[in-house]
Order: C-alpha cells, then sequence, then structure tokens
C-alpha cells in the first residue's frame, strides 16, 4: 500500500511509518515534527509566527498539496491536522478525500468527541476535564472547552468523523468517548513503540546507588495534565529521602534530549489524569523504567492482559502520588521486577511492527469493502 501519515502526536506517526515501513509499504509523513518536539519527517510543514508567517505556510501548503493525491490510506492525526484555522481545513481534507482511495482519522488527543465528552457524558471516573461529577476550572481544560465546542473546530471534527472511513483511537479513554457517539466506525489500536538495546542491560537496580525519578514537564500543559501535583509530590519525597533519591527533570526540550536524560533514570512519572500510558510512558517502559502515572483496570482490560500489571496507578491527587513513591522508596526491592515487566508488557503489546501489523489489516480490509 502507498500510505501519508499527516500530523504529529508524540512520535505515533513517524514509529507506525517505521513499522509500516517494515511490512513493505511505502509510507510518507507530512507534520511539522509536533512543535518543539522537532520529531522526524518526511515532508516538513512548519509555520512561523511572524507577519507574513500564515501567508508563507499557505503557500508552501498548495505547492506540496499536488504530492498528496494517489494515496491508498490518506490518516490524519486530528481533524486540526495542519496549522491553519479550522474553516479553511474543511478544503483541505476534502481534497485529500476526492483523490485519495481512503482517510482515517486518528483519536490521539483533544479533539471535540473528548472534551464534549468528558464535560457532558462523564463516561470517565476523572479526565483532562472532569474528576468524578465535577468539571476542572484549571485555564487549559477551560480554553480546550472554549476552543472545541461551540466552534468551527467542534463543525469540522463532527464532520471528518461523519465522512471518513474510520476512526483509529489510541488509547482506552479515546476509544470510550468516540464508540459513544460512532460505535460502527470506531477502532482500537495500541501504540507503537520501537523497541531498542537500551533495555537489555538496564532493568536493574545498582546496588547501593540512589533511584533516579525522571518527569518531563511542557510549560504550556503542566497543570492540564498534573505535572505541577507530581512534581509537588516527588520534591516532597526528595526533601525527606534526600539520601535515596536524585530527580531529572526536562523542560520543553527537544525529543532527543528528553530521551537522553531519560535513559539514566529509573522511574518516570507521567499524567496524572489518565487512565492508560502516553507514548512517553510507553517510550520510559521500553528502556525499562518503571511509570507511575495511568495504569488503570480499564488500561489492561482493552488489550487483555491479565498477567502482566507493570503500571504503578495513582489517583489524581496529591496523597496518591506521594503514597506510591514513598512505597517504591522503601522497597527498591520491587523495582528491578516492575522494569522488567515493563520490557515486557511493551513487546508483547507495543511493539511498533505487531501494532503496524493491526493498521495494516484494518487498512485492507477498509480497501476491500
Amino acid at each position: 500500500m502507498k500510505i501519508l501519515l499527516i500530523g504529529e502526536c508524540s512520535n505515533v506517526h513517524w514509529t507506525l511509518a517505521e513499522g509500516l515501513r517494515k511490512l513493505g509499504h511505502k509510507v510518507t509523513v507530512l507534520s511539522d515534527g509536533n512543535g518543539w518536539r522537532n520529531y522526524p519527517r518526511d515532508i516538513s510543514l512548519t509555520r512561523k509566527y511572524f507577519k507574513l508567517g500564515g501567508i508563507i505556510y499557505i503557500i508552501r501548503l498548495y505547492v506540496i498539496m499536488i504530492r498528496l493525491r494517489g494515496y491508498d490510506v490518506v490518516q490524519i492525526k486530528n481533524p486540526i491536522f495542519i496549522d491553519i484555522k479550522a474553516k479553511r481545513i474543511f478544503k483541505v481534507y476534502n481534497y485529500l478525500r476526492k483523490h485519495n482511495k481512503k482517510v482515517f482519522l486518528g483519536g490521539y488527543g483533544d479533539d471535540w468527541y473528548w472534551v464534549y465528552t468528558c464535560c457532558n457524558e462523564k463516561p470517565l471516573r476523572y479526565s483532562d476535564f472532569n474528576i468524578e461529577g465535577l468539571l476542572r476550572t484549571n485555564i487549559d481544560a477551560l480554553i480546550q472547552r472554549k476552543e472545541w465546542i461551540g466552534t468551527d473546530k467542534e463543525a469540522l471534527n463532527r464532520y471528518v468523523a461523519k465522512d471518513c472511513d474510520g476512526i483509529i483511537t489510541c488509547l482506552y479513554e479515546y476509544w470510550c468517548c468516540y464508540k459513544l457517539h460512532i460505535p460502527n466506525k470506531t477502532h482500537f489500536i495500541p501504540l507503537p513503540i520501537k523497541m531498542n538495546e537500551y533495555a537489555k542491560d538496564k532493568n536493574t537496580l545498582r546496588n547501593n546507588s540512589k533511584i533516579k525519578f525522571f518527569i518531563g514537564i511542557d510549560k504550556d500543559r503542566n497543570e492540564y495534565k498534573g505535572t505541577d501535583i507530581m512534581l509537588s509530590a516527588l520534591e516532597s519525597i526528595k526533601m525527606k529521602y534526600s539520601e535515596k533519591i536524585d530527580i531529572v527533570k526536562a523542560v520543553s526540550i527537544p525529543f532527543t534530549e528528553y530521551e537522553r536524560l531519560m535513559n539514566g533514570c529509573d522511574i518516570l512519572l507521567d499524567q496524572l489524569y489518565s487512565y492508560t500510558p502516553s507514548m512517553n510512558a510507553l517510550l520510559a517502559m521500553s528502556k525499562g523504567l518503571v511509570v507511575v502515572g495511568g495504569g488503570e483496570s480499564e488500561n489492561y482490560e482493552i488489550i487483555s492482559e491479565t498477567e502482566l500489571k507493570p503500571i504503578i496507578n495513582v489517583l489524581p491527587n496529591y496523597n496518591s502520588v506521594y503514597d506510591e513513591l514513598e512505597k517504591l522508596v522503601l522497597h527498591p526491592e520491587r523495582i528491578p521486577k516492575l522494569k522488567r515487566q515493563s520490557i515486557e508488557y511493551i513487546r508483547k503489546h507495543h511493539d511498533y511492527i505487531k501494532v503496524a501489523r493491526q493498521y495494516e489489516k484494518l487498512y485492507l480490509n477498509t480497501l476491500n469493502e
């Protein structure tokens, strides 16, 4: 198949492309590299924010559009898959629809179905937008609600979801929200992770060494993703057990540097309001790090896992995070087993070639309909 992946979210499309290429498909990734993270891509389409930046971006978009034709499959990472206003994306989407065989929508993050469903139906006990029956009122959640509900973004998302050939979600949470609205089109496929040699000798703790905790901080989404609470709990643990732990922080840095800092650590803290591990958490697990974050029962159920449960699940509050971190510090003998299970969990459920085969199967089934 000839496949075009548009947009990037935490390196999902590039990793998927590598897996699909291993299976013999011709794959092109077009993206802006996910901003400052600067993930790899085949066609780079970035927008510079200065006086003529928008005009230059649109000219560049129209120049490359002739290359976005004749694909068996086009997959967009989100209804906002390019950096222009939603009302202008309708034309670009319709162009892709007209000149390619099948189009899939990625349910990979913030969109109308995620925001609206969490704020209204509330199928999740907690999320980026609600804790139990109460709506979160932090500024990031309010901004997302304002951007997606009753706007051109909502109209675009609903139009694309209704028109496309399939919706592929990557986390239980996103699957849950889309499934409520469009059950016949919604599919779940795990996130793809490329295993590496680094994990082989990094799944144990050195004798008498400090435990290294790693936390990535996105300055623009710190409160939204709960990093503020997780960091506060971690720093309190550091004050109490300074001789037992070290903290490594990665603050809004490119992916290559982020990964380099992660490599020497033992524990990753990630996404307080999530039920499931995201790309950063899964990457860490593939390297033999233990993840403290989203590991609810629904995460294991959707992948039919009953034995490997290596994620330290925390509830969305300071005390839960503090208590679980303290348990790890006081019982470091647990860590080597959790490290080994983390690696096995990724091999079993998230290996990029295994995941690519699931995409391949869905694409081919849809092409043959």
